[in-house]
């Protein structure tokens, strides 16, 4: 292999591994890094991708471009293209650019939830129709959760002689909110788990 092959693909190689360190860091951390500056700030954009905060992730990954290795590039312009298609709900495309990547594509239940997001959620360049949109959808999920809510707690209360229709109502939100938090609690430990997953790399 000439020299100048073997030098690009042990630069390539450095830089993959430096991001994989870097995984474990804070934030702040990472926008201080200056010696892998490109595979910090790809770190920064794709987190912020998963926030839906298009706008700083765009943001990061053009400084992450500005510091690459021209080798570097083509794979950051992939973690780009993925990370917006996520961040601004866009399913099909992140679809795409997950299998551009080489990487195995998401599942169909992540996609369906990807589309629901983009729904209840539109990214910030969404017209006010869309925004509209998914604001009625919000407050519609919230009088069908109350409903159920209260119905759980009128069956509840049949053996004890029933409730009247506003305790019901109020123990109904009270069932919905703690069913809230736990879904909460539970989807935080999942991301935990698959961050820990993910700074652990692959042959660990």
């Amino acid at each position: 292999m000439p020299p100048k092959q073997r030098q690009i693909r042990m630069q390539q190689q450095g830089g993959l591994a430096a991001m994989q360190q870097l995984e474990t860091r804070s934030d702040e951390e990472l926008a201080r890094e200056q010696k892998f500056k490109a595979a910090a700030q790809a770190i920064l954009g794709a987190r912020a991708a998963e926030r839906y905060d298009a706008k700083a992730s765009r943001e990061h990954f053009r400084q992450a471009l500005a510091a690459a290795r021209p080798q570097e590039r083509m794979a950051l312009r992939r973690m780009a293209d993925a990370s917006l298609a996520l961040a601004e709900r866009r399913p099909d495309d992140l679809k795409a650019a997950v299998e551009r990547l080489g990487q195995a594509p998401p599942s169909n239940r992540q996609l369906m939830l990807l589309r629901f997001m983009a729904l209840v959620a539109p990214s910030g360049n969404a017209s006010m129709l869309m925004r509209a949109r998914g604001i009625a959808i919000v407050l519609g999920l919230i009088v069908a959760l109350v409903l159920v809510g209260t119905g759980i707690a009128q069956l509840i209360g049949l053996p004890f002689g029933g409730l009247s229709l506003l305790t019901s109502v109020w123990i109904g939100i009270l069932i919905v909110i703690v069913a809230l938090v736990v879904l909460a609690v539970l989807g935080r430990r999942r991301q935990g788990r698959a961050k820990a997953a993910r700074a652990a790399g692959p042959g660990k």
